[in-house]
């Protein structure tokens, strides 16, 4: 929790001054206890109980990857649940939170900033996140460059390229945001040209191949891509790293039946990672384990990042 306050403290002459918005649920959610996020619903006419579960993987890198990466953990959720348990590849943030608004999708993995927006607009209701074997947690975000791009300061990017990945990304966008605003006095279209690839691995790929002077990117992407041999690590020089974030948060939509979305976070708690296909890919990144969250307590600096950088959580 060190490196959380650590970030919080970081941006806070960010947060100083009038009182900013208070993060708040769409109109058709319920949070009458407090913990920030939808009330499970009362009324049964409201429940689902699904005879196949849809489980996505925030969309950050090849889809097919992740497919089997989730294998194992998937296969062990359907003997847990009793139900078929589904992988659905998504292709965005923006994809994902409309398909568990519609209600097509009842678990996932949201990524660090499309996480409050899941929470606010989609009813999503996160429990769990990964962690390192001793319980410590979270990635980084770094502005990395290719060697002998001329680029050797966050300074030095004034009137060139900086790749983002997407809005709603903490590390891709959002916080790089406010901390070159706060730290370096640097904003968008004015200092540097801002583009948005999309995702953390086209970011990479795009330094990598330097068809981007610059980008903002979560390490621990980096790390797993590295480890696979997508990319070299002597490809990059790393300009600034930023205090530690949460890592995605995993979680189900609100109006399953309360028994099964029991059942789903029994099926996090229970699993073995020891020679598994998770185990096998977030390894690279340093997880081994799923750990208990709030979303109140774990993303109180990202909401924070969101009001400083005057983020609004619209509901279509």
């Amino acid at each position: 929790m060190n490196a959380l306050k650590s970030a919080v403290a970081a941006i806070a002459l960010l947060v100083a001054g009038p009182a900013l918005a208070e993060f708040k649920l769409d109109s058709r959610y319920v949070d009458n206890d407090g913990d920030l996020i939808a009330d499970i619903p009362t009324d049964p006419a409201q429940l689902v109980d699904p005879d196949t579960l849809i489980f996505a993987y925030t969309p950050v890198e090849d889809p097919a990857v992740y497919a089997e990466a989730w294998k194992d953990f998937l296969a062990h959720m359907e003997t847990v649940t009793g139900k078929r348990v589904q992988f659905f590849p998504v292709q965005s943030n923006a994809a994902q939170i409309e398909a568990m608004r519609a209600g097509r999708l009842h678990i996932a993995g949201f990524n660090t900033g499309s996480n409050p927006l899941a929470v606010a607009c989609a009813g999503f209701r996160p429990f769990t996140m990964m962690a390192k074997g001793d319980g410590s947690f979270g990635y980084e975000m770094e502005i990395i460059t290719f060697p002998g791009s001329g680029i050797e300061t966050v300074e030095d990017i004034k009137g060139k390229q900086l790749a983002f990945t997407s809005e709603t990304s903490n590390s891709g966008y959002k916080a790089p945001s406010a901390i070159l605003k706060a730290d370096f006095a640097m904003e968008p279209g004015r200092d540097f040209e801002p583009v948005f690839s999309g995702k953390h691995d086209n970011s990479i790929l795009g330094v990598a191949n330097k068809d981007y002077p610059a980008a903002s990117i979560a390490n621990s992407v980096k790390a797993r891509m590295i480890e696979r041999d997508v990319v070299k690590a002597d490809q990059f020089v790393t300009i600034y790293t930023s205090q530690t974030f949460p890592t995605t948060g995993y979680g189900v939509a609100h109006n399953l039946t309360p028994e099964l979305q029991e059942k789903i976070k029994e099926a996090f708690r229970t699993f073995k990672w020891e020679g598994s296909s998770l185990e096998a890919e977030f390894s690279k990144s340093g997880e081994a384990q799923f750990i208990p969250i709030t979303f109140k307590e774990h993303w109180d600096v990202i909401r924070k990042i969101d009001e400083a950088t005057g983020v609004q959580y619209t509901c279509q």
